[in-house]
């Protein structure tokens, strides 16, 4: 992304700048890695002026981190329209297209990175993300209370769906669309295994059934997996 020739920047433009820099350096190497000079160099600008608008490299580093987890989040909003499983596909493909670009900030994003040791800004970035995953699933499936169960189903889901994007990373040894509808099968299957212990949960999963074209996998699957068994009494998969 360098810029070739130095040319005035108002101070928003130029903070702007420097994040989109410091991101791209980022998708494409460890940040810990990334130097000051590195940044100024591919924004065409000198070591001096990137601390002119960041005191230091942690600060700038934050800011990019916080740019990155503000994008991922707006990633994960979909129209409640259509089935369910065709929104959730659509929500993994942009997730892993975000993955893909930004892989080495996005695995920083979810450990913290060395300089920030887990803890901090970092940490409160991704729950950040976290938690408008887990508001919008909850949309999704038109739940505003949801019992224990429910709400220990959607963060087990959302942690499988991190841990699982951090492994593709290390040598992308799994085709990524495989792995995209995996997860959206892996949440059917945590559902209809739920909906055995929690009344809400089969609810909710009779719901979203009833909203899927009966040749989707998403309902093969959980019906395969013997969901109508699992319900509780007098509830029953379309």
């Amino acid at each position: 992304m360098t810029t070739g020739v130095r040319r005035r920047m108002g101070v928003e433009q130029r903070r702007e700048q420097l994040i989109a820099v410091a991101l791209d350096l980022f998708g494409h190497r460890p940040p810990d890695t990334v130097s000051v000079d590195d940044i100024a160099t591919a924004a065409g600008i000198s070591r001096p002026l990137v601390y002119h608008y960041f005191p230091c490299k942690q600060s700038l580093y934050e800011a990019a981190l916080r740019h990155a987890a503000d994008e991922l989040t707006a990633r994960l909003a979909e129209p409640c329209e259509g089935p369910s499983g065709g929104r959730l596909a659509r929500v993994m493909r942009r997730f892993f297209d975000f993955v893909e670009t930004y892989g080495p900030a996005f695995a920083a994003l979810l450990r913290g990175g060395p300089a920030m040791a887990g803890t901090g800004p970092s940490c409160a970035m991704i729950d950040g993300v976290r938690q408008a995953a887990y508001g919008h699933l909850l949309t999704h499936l038109g739940v505003r209370e949801p019992s224990a169960r429910l709400e220990l189903l959607l963060r087990s889901w959302i942690s499988l769906a991190e841990s699982t994007a951090l492994l593709w990373l290390d040598g992308r040894r799994v085709p990524r669309a495989e792995l995209e509808r995996q997860l959206v099968h892996a949440f059917a299957a945590l559902t209809a295994v739920s909906a055995a212990y929690d009344e809400e949960t089969a609810a909710v999963l009779v719901r979203v059934l009833g909203d899927e074209p009966v040749d989707e996998p998403f309902v093969r699957l959980t019906a395969g997996i013997g969901a109508p068994a699992l319900l509780p009494t007098g509830i029953t998969v379309p």
